[in-house]
């Protein structure tokens, strides 16, 4: 952004300190309008024809854009990738003890990994653990998809889940 004496084109719109158009003025005109009002000639628009500089406070516009994006990241959630691990052999209550904080991690906007592993013995029965995942994506199937396709990573069987687009 180009402020007073950077600002190269011969010609360019003004617009005042008010708001309102002044007019297509030469480089000088502008500057020397400026200078006249005590404050800064902001080129706005450069890719404009002409380009469209404002006579305003440079150091209060600087201090407003910061304001503004600083209020637009706060909006924002960032969605973090949470996880839950069951094994194979998991009883029902604590599967749906696991299955219910799953639940509260997508409704705040968040992933969930869910990580079924296997220890010793239980490699001979993969299907077991696949069995376990599957459900618990089945059972927040109605708040969540499966983003990435369930796969057996050595000892660990594992899918992520994102949550559903928001409902209008």
């Amino acid at each position: 952004m180009r402020i007073n004496k950077k600002i190269r084109a011969p010609k360019i719109r003004l617009i005042g300190k008010d708001g309102k158009q002044v007019g297509i003025v030469s480089n000088m005109d502008a500057q020397l309008h400026a200078q006249k009002e005590g404050l800064d000639l902001v080129e706005i628009s450069p890719n404009a024809e002409p380009p469209v500089c404002k006579i305003i406070d440079y150091g209060k516009y600087r201090y407003q854009i910061t304001k503004k994006e600083r209020e637009s990241k706060k909006a924002q959630h960032q969605a973090k990738l949470k996880e839950i691990k069951v094994k194979p052999n998991i009883d029902e209550h604590d599967l749906q003890v696991k299955i219910k904080k799953a639940q509260e991690f997508i409704e705040k906007g968040n992933k969930v990994r869910v990580t079924c592993m296997f220890r010793g013995r239980e490699m001979a029965r993969p299907e077991l653990g696949r069995k376990v995942a599957n459900r618990i994506a089945e059972e927040l199937g109605t708040i969540a998809q499966t983003e990435t396709p369930p796969k057996q990573i050595g000892r660990n069987y594992s899918l992520v889940l994102a949550p559903l687009g928001k409902k209008k």
